[in-house]
């Protein structure tokens, strides 16, 4: 069985890539054309069928009407004007032997008083068949004049009788006649609409086929450049400046074409220049850190005999002398911090991995800086992992450094464990002081390099890069350094290492292995 977090991560995927099916640019343009096509085939069908269904109808029932207006006149103009019965039924049975295949009922006087309702078929054809409506208008008498010289007239109704379909008319012979009433199938006519509408219904089908056909291949011919344009993109996006698109044509998705090319190039440029621009700056500051080195090594000598002879100095000259010694420690650790940065920046800075007790090097890194009384440590031995125990170390002295000097005692650096998403462990240390916190507009800025939250001390002992310094190892273990305020006061560092850390730059520094950061002792606080 799935587990439950598995099934929760799956659907929300899967809806995810079946949401961007439905709502791709092909599927539109082909849904677009089908339904263009299937208004289009239904709406021509509709008027085929109707057009073809009157006209089947209508010479049908024009056939039939006239037939037996003909009939009725021919038949029972020989007819006596008082008839018996069996010769209306005679009469009918004439009427209704004509090619046009329909009953017939005549009803008149008969002899010996009374009337007489003569049906071709007495099973199927009586006089409640026939629409009370339609009766009544053939019997009504009309007014003669020169718009209209007949009283009496042929009336037909549509009906259906048993699910079938039928032509009901009626006529009043003139001058005291018999009335005839016809009825006639539209059961043949009906099986031959009905086979109209399938050979519509099928072209209709062929025609939505031949849509989505033809809408496959627009959208082919449409949707093939837009593909490689976002595929180029997407090349470009990684980095592959010197990705280029074949034109050919002069439509505007050639115009396009040619505008991605041109912005690729001035792209590829402007970064071209931007890198050499950004090399250039790297190297001035590795190579200015470099020169810099050797006047402040012979300085730092100079400062450390001076310090030795502090006590024997004249007393107007023991401050200066002591502004000297720590401005040039200062300078030291300022040199020593921009190499390291000029490294990450560079990507040759390196891991060198062992494994490592985490509680013994928290506890190392706050003895060899004099820190036991100001720092508790909550930490468990045992607790191993795999990284780089110099720039672990690195990390520690500037968080616990910097919550030292900017935050208040007691610092508490704590250490657990915790499981990951997917497979392994994390390595968490928190590092809290009791200070006032960090302010929510410093909050972001904190681990910027040179970021000083105060203006008013821009010449505070640190230069602002000990925390960027303490982040970019971090990231090289594949970590995260965050920084928050604790709701019970104070500012809380939370340092996240995999316990089985991979380089995250896997080149290396042979003239620098696994360069410096902060030294012990001279950690580099942020801004605070």
């Amino acid at each position: 069985m799935a587990e439950p977090g598995r099934a929760r991560g799956w659907a929300p995927r899967n809806v995810m890539r079946l949401s961007m099916r439905w709502i791709s640019l092909r599927l539109r343009l082909m849904l677009v054309f089908a339904l263009v096509a299937l208004a289009a085939a239904v709406s021509a069908s509709a008027i085929a069928y109707w057009l073809n269904r009157d006209a089947v109808l209508t010479r049908t029932q024009n056939a039939a009407l006239d037939d037996f207006r003909k009939s009725l006149q021919d038949n029972t103009g020989s007819l006596p004007v008082t008839p018996t019965c069996p010769e209306l039924q005679e009469a009918a049975d004439r009427m209704a032997a004509t090619s046009q295949k329909y009953e017939v009922l005549l009803i008149g006087k008969v002899k010996g008083g009374g009337d007489c309702a003569a049906p071709s078929d007495r099973d199927l054809f009586t006089l409640k068949v026939v629409p009370q409506t339609l009766v009544t208008a053939v019997n009504r008498q009309r007014r003669v004049d020169d718009s209209n010289p007949y009283p009496y007239h042929l009336y037909w109704q549509r009906i259906t009788l048993d699910g079938k379909p039928y032509l009901v008319g009626g006529a009043r012979v003139i001058g005291g006649g018999p009335t005839g009433y016809l009825l006639k199938s539209l059961d043949n006519e009906r099986a031959d609409l009905n086979s109209l509408a399938w050979s519509l219904g099928i072209a209709t089908g062929l025609a939505l086929i031949g849509s989505a056909l033809l809408a496959q291949a627009a959208a082919s011919t449409v949707l093939r450049p837009v593909q490689r344009l976002g595929e180029a993109a997407r090349r470009l996006g990684e980095g592959k400046l010197d990705t280029r698109l074949q034109v050919s044509g002069t439509d505007e998705l050639a115009d396009l074409s040619r505008t991605f090319n041109r912005t690729a190039e001035s792209l590829q440029k402007r970064v071209e220049e931007l890198s050499a621009r950004e090399a250039a700056s790297r190297r001035f500051v590795a190579d200015m850190s470099h020169e810099l080195r050797t006047p402040l090594t012979a300085i730092t000598a100079v400062t450390e005999v001076l310090e030795d002879e502090a006590d024997s100095l004249d007393p107007m000259i023991a401050p200066a002398v002591q502004l000297v010694c720590s401005e040039t420690r200062r300078l030291n650790d300022l040199v020593e911090n921009l190499m390291e940065v000029t490294r990450f920046d560079a990507g040759t800075a390196r891991l060198v991995l062992d494994d490592v007790d985490v509680a013994d090097q928290v506890t190392a890194c706050i003895d060899a800086r004099a820190w036991l009384d100001a720092v508790e440590l909550d930490a468990e031995r045992g607790i191993m992992a795999r990284l780089d125990p110099r720039r672990l170390d690195v990390i520690l002295a500037n968080l616990i450094g910097n919550a030292l000097k900017h935050g208040g005692s007691p610092v508490r650096v704590s250490v657990r464990t915790r499981a990951r998403d997917g497979e392994g462990e994390l390595l968490v240390i928190e590092v809290r002081d009791h200070g006032p916190g960090i302010p929510e507009d410093v909050l972001p800025h904190v681990f910027d390099r040179f970021y000083k939250a105060s203006a008013s001390r821009p010449r505070s002992e640190g230069s602002g890069l000990g925390l960027s310094i303490a982040l970019e190892n971090a990231h090289i273990h594949g970590g995260e350094i965050t920084a928050a305020n604790s709701p019970e006061g104070g500012a809380v560092f939370t340092l996240t290492l995999p316990r089985d850390s991979e380089p995250a730059r896997p080149e290396g520094d042979a003239g620098h292995p696994g360069g410096t950061g902060s030294g012990p002792g001279s950690p580099e606080g942020g801004a605070r």
